[in-house]
């Protein structure tokens, strides 16, 4: 029988690389401000985590001349399945790279999205080895919390603008075998939006239609709070630090987060958020929102900004 992709393949989303044009002020924002934790570096990157991750890393922050997503990366729930993951995806003609040598973790397939966005499967990992301070408590937690800035607990989804929607959540649901948990869908019938997961919550992995009409664009990348209050507190930190407020604190109707949106020195959208549902239901049926849903904005009513559906990384015309 032939391989064929299922939910689970993928365990979760590993790390995300951004690119960005002011390097050190972007790894001053992520450290002091978020309050990141920095693993270690390696050419023109930096590799940071939150206190709850598991890995080495989840965030690479790499010098380049304009901002944007460098790769995303999910990890495979083994070293099989990831061979597998990459037969299937060179067999439905998607060309991929085979990477060795990576900063912490195993050889990589890297691949495009119908977008461009450069994707890779790995499975190989290196976890964090907590020493001094770090040295948590408790033996179930990877690290001590010792907070500092708003102090985010762990990697939480990415948003990645597209052209088109509809091809590239095909993409990662059909051939990765994650799972569609809402969608956007028009009166015309254009998909607009679509949220995956690779794991029981609402979504890992966000597309959004990019309504400039360009490709391999980039949203935004999220942390996660534990509550609310958190959020709020964040809020609070990065007015006192000058940091500008997109939107928020308020929440989500989609995935039901509570959210605050900012951006990074680079330019890069960033979010903060709390909260979500988790699915436990293994007959989980897509979520549709219409046309008519979203024109009623977030969850309490607050319409959504402008430049949240016009303003991705890198700026239309910019390249690296």
């Amino acid at each position: 029988m032939s391989f064929q992709p299922s939910f689970h393949d993928i365990a979760h989303l590993g790390h995300v690389e951004l690119f960005t044009p002011k390097p050190e002020e972007s790894l001053a924002f992520f450290k002091n401000i978020i309050g990141l934790h920095e693993s270690g570096r390696s050419g023109d990157s930096v590799f940071l985590r939150a206190w709850g991750d598991y890995q080495k890393y989840t965030l690479q922050l790499t010098a380049a001349r304009t901002s944007g997503l460098g790769h995303v990366a999910l990890r495979a729930k083994s070293a099989q399945t990831l061979a597998q993951l990459a037969e299937h995806l060179t067999q439905q003609n998607i060309q991929g790279t085979w990477l060795d040598d990576q900063y912490g973790h195993g050889p990589a397939f890297r691949f495009p999205s119908p977008d461009g966005h450069q994707v890779e499967i790995y499975y190989e990992t290196e976890r964090f080895v907590p020493q001094g301070d770090a040295v948590p408590g408790f033996k179930n937690q990877p690290s001590r919390y010792i907070p500092s800035g708003i102090a985010p607990r762990r990697l939480d989804h990415i948003n990645i603008l597209a052209k088109d929607v509809k091809a590239n959540r095909e993409m990662f649901h059909q051939l990765l075998g994650m799972r569609v948990t809402e969608q956007i869908i028009f009166d015309d019938g254009t998909e607009v939006g679509a949220w995956l997961s690779a794991t029981n919550k609402s979504y890992d992995f966000a597309i959004t239609q990019d309504r400039s009409g360009a490709r391999g664009r980039f949203h935004h990348l999220t942390y996660f709070m534990d509550s609310r209050e958190d959020v709020l507190r964040a809020a609070d930190v990065l007015v006192e630090r000058g940091v500008f407020i997109e939107t928020g604190p308020h929440k989500h109707n989609i995935g039901q987060t509570f959210f605050l949106y900012c951006y990074e020195p680079g330019g890069n959208r960033f979010e903060i958020a709390a909260g979500g549902y988790l699915i436990f239901d293994p007959d989980w049926k897509p979520v549709v929102w219409t046309q008519a849903d979203r024109a009623k904005g977030q969850a309490w009513g607050l319409q959504t900004v402008s430049s949240f559906h016009t303003y991705g990384t890198p700026p239309v015309g910019a390249s690296d």
